[in-house]
């Protein structure tokens, strides 16, 4: 598998736009995961590292929509009752043996296959049985309540293209085709962990100056939910020896390293020296807003990802930033979130060349119209703001002001994150 180059991160310079960032590292960015065959059952979420070819067509023949007749249409009157004789019954799994004769009518059931011949089939709740005859009501059209061979998948088509993220539908798409397994991209494995005398875990108590570390288990969240098989390696204490050697044992066992917070300047930022004992840190100032610090580096030929340490930023340059720096890594497609747009509940001003996003919840107004309405609260620290939102209003780089009733995108959270 290929490798990333010793200067895959390297940057400096102003402020970067975000576009132009992903682009960046969409041109230096190499899978480095290996494949893996899985059955199907076991690739939900996985990233497809094959085209899925459909061998055959789906449906493989004719077959009814609904229970009813098939019929030549051709033998039907147009504005009065038709009477056929029945001369059969195919259920689906069966086969009507043969060519139906002209001027007769087969019962037949959904998804069974048409007899050779006809070109209709009428619903059952259109037609009355009199001893051995159907009889017919006029109106139908040629065709009516039949499905095509290969109307959903024709032979030679591809299903699936490799670098997805294989959803539920996938899954059926590639059994419909007759794959049992896969070629998918191993999970990247990423070792993550917090640093800070002042953290604690959930479960300690908190001294004077102390805080619960939130970040690890926002990006534990966000990180499976992308696939990733991530190894909490826990809270540091601020010593360099200490960080620097758990570095080192996580970048020969891991993919990816990842933290949040402590990769500045200070005297007891210690995470950006001990990255750069082994390897390099480039601090990317991205011209984004919350989040605009993130350290990307190598210890090694391992990468490492430094996040902002206050918890709104962590998710926002998370989704917007590493999330598509995965994917990259496994293979996988760096598409960017879906968003629709919405109507805005509120005046807004920003700065010129650089992109926000503003967390808002929606409501619709009288017409029903989706209406965003700006959480009261813009701090990068506010992690309630992420859980009593329902996403993120993108303001690009030349806008400078929107006002209450214009329009603007959304990103929901769906979209973003599980």
């Amino acid at each position: 598998m290929a490798q990333l180059t010793d200067d895959c991160f390297a940057h400096g310079g102003p402020l970067m736009p975000c576009e132009e960032a992903l682009a960046l590292l969409r041109a230096r960015l190499v899978r480095i995961t290996e494949d893996e065959e899985l059955p199907l059952a076991q690739c939900l979420g996985r990233i497809l590292t094959e085209d899925v070819i459909a061998p055959h067509d789906v449906p493989p023949h004719n077959n009814a929509a609904v229970d009813g007749y098939a019929v030549y249409f051709e033998d039907l009157h147009p504005d009065r009752e038709t009477r056929l004789p029945i001369a059969g019954r195919v259920a689906a799994g069966q086969a009507f043996a043969g060519t139906q004769p002209r001027g007769t009518a087969v019962r037949i059931f959904t998804g069974a296959p048409i007899p050779d011949g006809p070109d209709t089939v009428m619903m059952q709740e259109d037609c009355r049985e009199e001893q051995d005859d159907v009889v017919i009501l006029p109106g139908i059209k040629r065709g009516a309540n039949l499905r095509q061979a290969g109307e959903d998948i024709a032979a030679g088509t591809r299903v699936l293209s490799a670098g997805r993220q294989l959803r539920a539908p996938d899954l059926g798409q590639a059994a419909s085709a007759g794959r049992s397994h896969l070629k998918v991209s191993r999970p990247l494995r990423v070792a993550l962990f917090s640093t800070g005398d002042e953290l604690y875990e959930p479960s300690e108590p908190l001294p004077t100056g102390g805080i619960h570390d939130s970040n690890r288990y926002t990006l534990i969240g966000l990180l499976r939910g992308i696939g990733c098989d991530v190894e909490d390696l826990g809270i540091l204490p601020d010593r360099r020896e200490v960080i620097t050697k758990a570095l080192a044992k996580a970048a020969a066992q891991h993919d990816l390293i990842m933290t949040s917070g402590g990769v500045s300047t200070g005297d007891e930022d210690h995470v950006k020296q001990a990255v750069e004992a082994h390897g390099a840190v480039h601090a990317w100032r991205l011209a984004i807003k919350p989040g605009r610090p993130i350290a990307l580096g190598q210890l090694g030929r391992v990468p490492f990802i430094g996040l902002p340490g206050n918890p709104a930023a962590v998710v926002v340059t998370f989704v917007m930033l590493v999330r598509p720096l995965i994917f990259l890594l496994m293979g996988g497609e760096a598409l960017p979130p879906l968003s629709f747009p919405v109507t805005l509940g509120f005046d807004y001003k920003k700065k010129a060349g650089r992109r926000e996003w503003v967390r808002v919840f929606l409501r619709r107004n009288e017409a029903g119209q989706a209406i965003a309405t700006k959480f009261p609260r813009e701090g990068a620290g506010i992690l309630s703001s992420l859980v009593e939102c329902d996403g993120l209003v993108e303001l690009p780089e030349e806008v400078t002001r929107l006002e209450k009733g214009q329009m603007a995108d959304f990103l929901p959270f769906s979209e973003l994150f599980r």
